[in-house]
């Protein structure tokens, strides 16, 4: 996995074996990020990033500038990875090792920008009430995206608040504003 641009440009990072994850590819997260770069200024925002990971999206996110980054995810590993990663390059990232719905029980916005990956394998239903949640717990800022990672066989279309998808390979981002 490597960092697109900014202050880490091309910036190989080597998570450890055995992690749970699926990061997002280097092809899905450029061209992901192209779509960003015409609709948000990157040092101004404050993002959350869901069922993080390995922290991919927040190390980008961080190497552009974001002021403040949040990560959460279930796993030990993930949040060690993260935490380890973000302060060896000095990155804005505060790790929360949770469930993603109890910490947005709990938790409050709002975020510019908010990036989910759940695992692939997660039902429709689950992806739907993510963005229930999100959407009228205020976690969104007003003029905020959230993006959904998922498999093309989800189709997320007719949720409420969906904007857009955009397909790179076997995975789609589902962009959502109030």
């Amino acid at each position: 996995m490597r960092i697109i641009s900014g202050k880490h440009k091309s910036r190989r990072i080597n998570p450890p074996k055995g992690l749970p994850v699926r990061p997002t590819t280097d092809f899905a997260k450029e061209g992901l990020f192209n779509i960003l770069n015409n609709r948000i200024s990157f040092q101004e925002i404050k993002a959350l990033e869901l069922f993080a990971g390995t922290g991919n999206i927040s190390f980008e996110l961080a190497s552009r500038g974001a002021k403040e980054i949040i990560a959460v995810d279930t796993d030990f590993g993930c949040i060690n990875f993260i935490k380890k990663t973000s302060a060896e390059l000095d990155m804005p990232i505060q790790t929360f090792k949770a469930d993603v719905f109890k910490y947005l029980d709990f938790q409050n916005g709002p975020f510019d920008l908010i990036f989910a990956d759940p695992p692939y394998a997660f039902p429709k239903e689950n992806l739907e009430e993510l963005v229930h949640k999100i959407m009228h717990n205020n976690w969104l800022a007003e003029e905020g995206v959230l993006i959904l990672e998922h498999s093309k066989e989800i189709d997320l279309s007719q949720v409420n608040y969906f904007q857009e998808d955009r397909r790179y390979g076997g995975s789609v981002f589902s962009f959502f504003q109030k």
